[in-house]
């Protein structure tokens, strides 16, 4: 079965943590030991696992993928969201996390971080957590 859960971006591009909502849908499953895949079905947006204790973490990426993808350069693609596509396909759209106890397994300071590019939207995860 899939789960889906609903990420509302705030800005044209940030890093939300969805940890969260990955839990509480991994407690909803009632699985114990197993993995949670997650996939965003958007080509403007990704997910991505990194430190969630420093805020400042998420606006370095941000701003270190603007400089590798300019918002504005001479792309060719007609939506003028060329960026973002590239910035996805950097990024990635699939994490999969341990499930252990129930729980998520995560290191000390991670988190898992809903990607957009090309906001604000209101924007879908979905996730299919499998036990083993």
């Amino acid at each position: 079965m899939v789960q889906q859960i609903e990420v509302r971006t705030p800005s044209h591009s940030c890093l939300v943590d969805i940890t969260g909502q990955v839990q509480r849908a991994v407690s909803q499953s009632g699985i114990r030991e197993g993995v949670c895949c997650i996939f965003v079905p958007h080509t403007t947006a990704g997910v991505t696992i990194n430190e969630n204790a420093d805020p400042t973490v998420r606006s370095d990426i941000l701003r270190e993928l603007e400089k590798i993808v300019p918002w504005r350069d001479h792309y060719e693609h007609s939506e003028g969201n060329a960026a973002a596509h590239i910035k996805s396909s950097l990024v990635g759209t699939s994490q999969i996390v341990f499930v252990s106890a129930g729980q998520v397994k995560l290191g000390t300071w991670q988190g898992i971080f809903f990607a957009e590019f090309d906001g604000p939207r209101t924007r879908k995860v979905w996730l299919r957590i499998v036990a083993c």
